[in-house]
């Protein structure tokens, strides 16, 4: 009874009359492994015959065509062979991951901790990398975008003091942090006097920093 060979999906056969050869590629990187060439007996064997018949015309030809015959079924059984020799050889270099069943090479996409593959089973640490790089990328974008007048809305001072969303005139909707409203001309900053002794105050201010006497309301 003939055994069976067993066989993998990630192959390629680069095989000839001359010799055989295989190369192994991962399914998610798609780097590989090529076997050296190895030359085949029958094949030189058959080369040599078929290179006399034609020398010599129809005195060799009967043979060569033995030859080429005997040759098939002894080639298939050289590569067999060979076959099975290359991908004992090749196997340390691949897993196959349980989950997904994709043939993947050890050295870069195989995650050995969780025994899949990486795509499977990512790296964490190369996806929190990626990530964080991502995330710096969008902020350098949404930062080239704002204005000088957009970056220092965002101050924690100009926000107190500056930014008004509407008109407390006419109710008009103010988009930027202007002084005057642009349909009225109503000054939308109103400023903030101690009434005590009139000293300026901060728009939070709850007392006075001159005098101590309470701020006004509003």
């Amino acid at each position: 009874m003939s055994e069976n060979i067993e066989f993998v999906r990630n192959v390629g056969d680069l095989s000839t009359d001359e010799g055989f050869q295989f190369e192994f590629y991962c399914d998610r990187c798609n780097n590989g492994i090529r076997t050296p060439f190895k030359p085949s007996v029958s094949g030189r064997v058959s080369s040599v015959l078929n290179a006399a018949g034609s020398l010599f015309g129809g005195v060799l030809s009967s043979a060569a065509d033995l030859s080429e015959r005997a040759r098939s079924a002894t080639w298939e059984q050289a590569h067999d062979k060979a076959y099975r020799a290359a991908v004992e050889e090749i196997k340390p270099n691949f897993r196959q991951c349980p989950r997904c069943s994709a043939w993947v090479c050890q050295k870069s996409c195989w995650n050995q901790t969780k025994g899949l593959c990486k795509e499977c089973a990512p790296d964490l640490g190369v996806e929190m990398s990626a990530a964080q790089s991502d995330r710096a990328v969008e902020e350098i974008h949404a930062h080239s975008r704002m204005t000088n007048e957009d970056r220092e809305m965002l101050k924690e001072k100009a926000w107190r003091e500056t930014v008004v969303a509407s008109c407390p005139e006419c109710g008009a909707p103010q988009e930027r942090n202007a002084k005057f409203c642009g349909e009225c001309g109503a000054k939308l900053v109103a400023e903030k006097h101690c009434t005590e002794c009139g000293a300026k105050l901060k728009a939070e201010a709850k007392f006075c920093g001159e005098c101590g006497h309470k701020a006004p309301e509003g």
